[in-house]
């Protein structure tokens, strides 16, 4: 009794794992069988053509959606870069040939400031005697050959213009000084001596009148109205002034250049630019001064600071005086 139980025990175990076991065996038996693992080249990248790029919205629209590769394991790609656009090359431009400047002018004239506080104006100014009496005023100052201030012609006043006389008297006798506004000029007389008594000229006996001087003694020169002129005779001007320095030394004649189709107008002559030259039985006072130096002249204007005026020397010799 007790084997046939365990007899049929043993064949249900049997049964119950052969049944399980069948089980198990059917999915392994009706699946597919799995792939092969092989392993796949990995496609070198296609060279990239240098091109222009297009532009924006027609490059995105022509390009081609680049599809990745299947059963791809590797991992993921940079994207490829984009073309570098280079404008082709031109060449430069040659550089202009260089520009020869415009030769220099030399300069026409040459200028020196006179101050006021050193030079003054000889015409019209007050001369006084040493204690400051004012006895008249300059008319004229007379030069020798040489250019050197010889005699001062001074209009000594009378009583209410009455009495008046012209006298001449030696410039050594002068003493000049800017800064005296009221009277530059001094004439160096002794105390109480009438002024006749210094004069160089004297008085003709027949007459009772001072003898004819200026312009026509032969061996001097009244410069105030006489005409500056070049070698060839041409007429420059007239003087109408002079400027003397604090040590009585000329230092520029003011001479008249307008005309009567043209603007009046003065320039200093510096007084080294003027000589005085024997003209027949006179002097005469001569310049250098051509058209072109004269135009460029800065004019003369009164009480301000002079500036005296002489050829440039590059000037003279490239255009000499005819």
């Amino acid at each position: 009794m007790n084997d046939g139980l365990s007899r049929q025990c043993l064949t249900r175990r049997v049964l119950l794992v052969l049944l399980l076991s069948s089980l198990a065996g059917c999915g392994t038996w009706f699946a597919p069988p799995p792939a092969a693992q092989t392993e796949q080249p990995v496609p070198e990248p296609a060279p990239v053509e240098q091109v222009p790029p297009a532009p924006a919205s027609e490059a995105q629209a022509s390009a081609p959606v680049a599809a990745a590769p299947p059963h791809e394991t590797t991992e993921p790609k940079h994207p490829a870069p984009k073309p570098v656009y280079r404008p082709p090359h031109k060449p430069r431009p040659a550089p202009p040939p260089p520009q020869t400047p415009p030769p220099v002018q030399p300069p026409l004239i040459t200028t020196r400031t006179l101050a006021l506080a050193d030079t003054h104006s000889l015409l019209d100014a007050r001369v006084q005697r040493p204690d400051g009496k004012v006895i008249g005023h300059a008319i004229d100052m007379f030069v020798d050959a040489a250019g050197k201030p010889r005699e001062m012609l001074v209009n000594l006043a009378g009583f209410l213009g009455i009495g008046d006389r012209k006298m001449r008297f030696p410039w050594t006798d002068f003493k000049f000084d800017a800064a005296q506004k009221k009277a530059p000029i001094t004439l160096s007389i002794p105390r109480g001596e009438p002024p006749a008594a210094a004069s160089s000229k004297p008085k003709d006996k027949a007459s009772g009148k001072a003898a004819a001087a200026g312009a026509n003694d032969a061996h001097l020169l009244g410069v105030i109205d006489a005409t500056a002129e070049r070698g060839n005779g041409a007429r420059v001007g007239r003087v109408i002034d002079v400027l003397i320095d604090n040590h009585g030394e000329p230092q520029a004649a003011v001479v008249d250049v307008g005309s009567l189709l043209h603007e009046r107008r003065s320039i200093a002559a510096d007084w080294a630019a003027l000589r005085v030259v024997a003209k027949g039985d006179e002097l005469s006072l001569r310049t250098e001064l051509s058209d072109a130096q004269v135009n460029a002249a800065p004019p003369y204007l009164p009480n301000q600071p002079a500036r005296a005026v002489a050829p440039a020397p590059a000037a003279s010799a490239a255009h000499p005086t005819r």
